[in-house]
């Protein structure tokens, strides 16, 4: 079988399977991008919708990528002149999409750690617009170091050298500066990074003048993205994918069709990062919040306040969660009958229905296996960020007990009685089956369950303001309500409680 590079240099590409191949201009395209980082989140949103872009005649520009460490996938690039498969598998509108995409996005690869002069020599390029970075939520940090190192060991310390770089290169011209789009997901990772890099600038000695530059020729953006890429599949998989495309691909990708993409910024950034125009799930705004306030309540806070129930009802993924009756109902109108009308945020409710369908489609991917245990890990305290505004501004606007998230807290109670094993460990158990709990509340809930009744449980973590910020027995009817599931789940068990929720619904509704 051949590689993808000698496949794509035959005339005619052999594939069996329906691919979408780089044109020989797409190669020919000027080198823009600056990107640390060579990882899947990286190769499958940013660069897949600039090579999206670069197809229909948009921005026209390659990437190159700057890669920390030596090895790895840096020569699988080299060996594929850059090019990879991006496989798209997922639901889109309740329809499966299947997708193959060769990009040609990249066009070199450089290791920081021995081609740094290379790095800095394009720093200097007139071709050069913008800095794309995914160094995970570690890498936005302060580190105080010599930024002519060769290389600096930090991320804002690179940055900072190929920023000084381009300065001296083109003599502070104004209009020469970037924009600096990181990927990390830490809250307003761009005034993040960009206040690091300030602070190092300062310790540096580097001048007045180029701080000055700095600050008034650079944008740099707060972003969210949002698609799940787990990367090369599982081997069956992996080697399934490779017969039907007919060739050999080591940094084949697979990719969930949902993607977002959002970035704050002007006009300015709207005219350089000119792909938003056509790449499908890239948004420039001046504030961005909603996009973030969407993701964390409807998408990540369904998964908190799910977790337990689906966990306790036997199902260990998402996707067998949406093809249970009952938990598909409760996790659709968890979100949209009591997460989304709690928002603390204004959201247009089309738009808000919208986004929670999309997110349904992604529960339902055939494609992707997100276990609930998983998403469990530090369910506390993503509770407490996550479900807690939404549960308090619930009650502001309506003074009502949020029946969906009541049931679901009782769940989560449940589910954290435990056999600590550990300073943040502990052993759950449902039905017989033992399952590991990733908490560090997991000894504080297994001292609980060990000392009071259920009721009394559940009004002891209710009020505990150390971790919810808020004493939740305040909120009228909330704590009885998650006391009376709580029984229920303990003397029903999930299954039958979830029935029995649904069949008081539908006789109050009638």
């Amino acid at each position: 079988m051949d590689t993808l590079n000698q496949e794509l240099a035959l005339s005619a590409p052999r594939s069996t399977a329906a691919v979408a191949w780089p044109t020989p201009a797409l190669f020919a395209l000027p080198e823009k991008v600056l990107q640390f980082g060579t990882g899947v989140l990286l190769r499958g949103l940013p660069d897949f919708m600039i090579d999206e872009a670069n197809r229909q005649g948009v921005f026209n520009g390659r990437v190159v990528v700057v890669k920390s460490t030596d090895g790895g996938d840096a020569t699988a690039f080299e060996r594929q002149n850059g090019l990879y498969t991006v496989c798209v598998r997922g639901v889109d509108d309740g329809q499966p999409v299947e997708e193959n995409v060769v990009c040609s996005s990249i066009s070199r690869v450089l290791s920081a750690k021995s081609q740094w002069a290379e790095v800095l020599k394009f720093a200097a390029s007139p071709d050069l617009q913008v800095v794309i970075s995914n160094t995970t939520e570690v890498g936005i940090q302060l580190v105080n170091e010599d930024i002519h190192l060769t290389p600096p060991s930090s991320f804002p310390g690179k940055l900072l050298a190929v920023l000084h770089a381009r300065f001296e290169a083109f003599r502070g011209d104004a209009s020469r500066g970037l924009v600096i789009v990181p990927t990390e997901l830490i809250p307003d990772n761009g005034r993040k990074l960009e206040a690091i890099v300030l602070e190092l600038a300062h310790r540096n000695d580097l001048g007045s003048a180029f701080i000055d530059w700095l600050e008034a020729a650079n944008h740099f953006c707060n972003t969210l993205v949002d698609r799940i890429v787990p990367g090369r599949p599982e081997p069956a998989l992996y080697a399934q994918l490779q017969e039907e495309l007919g060739y050999q691909d080591e940094l084949l990708t697979m990719s969930e069709a949902y993607a977002l993409w959002a970035i704050e910024g002007d006009e300015k950034v709207r005219e350089v990062l000119s792909f938003h125009s056509v790449a499908k799930g890239v948004v420039i705004r001046p504030d961005i919040t909603l996009f973030r306030e969407l993701k964390l309540r409807l998408l990540n806070g369904t998964h908190t306040l799910s977790y337990a129930l689906a966990h306790l009802s036997g199902c260990t993924t998402v996707r067998e969660s949406l093809e249970n009756e009952n938990l598909a109902r409760f996790i659709h109108n968890l979100m949209l009958a009591d997460l989304l009308p709690g928002i603390p945020y204004q959201v247009d409710e089309k738009v808000g229905q919208r986004f929670g369908m999309q997110v349904l489609d992604r529960f339902r991917n055939p494609y992707l296996e997100h276990r609930w245990l998983a998403i469990a890990m530090q369910g506390t305290a993503k509770m407490q960020m996550r479900n807690v505004p939404t549960l308090l501004h619930y009650y502001q606007t309506h003074n009502a007990v949020p029946h969906y998230m009541a049931l679901g807290f009782a769940a989560y109670l449940l589910f954290m009685r435990n056999t600590a094993t550990g300073a943040s460990t502990g052993q759950g158990e449902v039905n017989g089956e033992p399952y590991t709990i990733q908490d560090d509340r997991a000894g504080y809930f297994a001292d609980l369950w060990a000392k009071f009744s259920p009721e009394e449980l559940a009004s002891a973590a209710l009020r505990n303001t150390a971790l919810w910020g808020h004493d939740l027995t305040r909120l009228p009817g909330f704590a009885d309500k998650v006391t009376h599931y709580l029984n229920q789940l303990l003397e029903e068990g999930a299954s039958a409680t979830l029935a029995a929720f649904f069949t008081k619904k539908t006789a109050l509704a009638g």
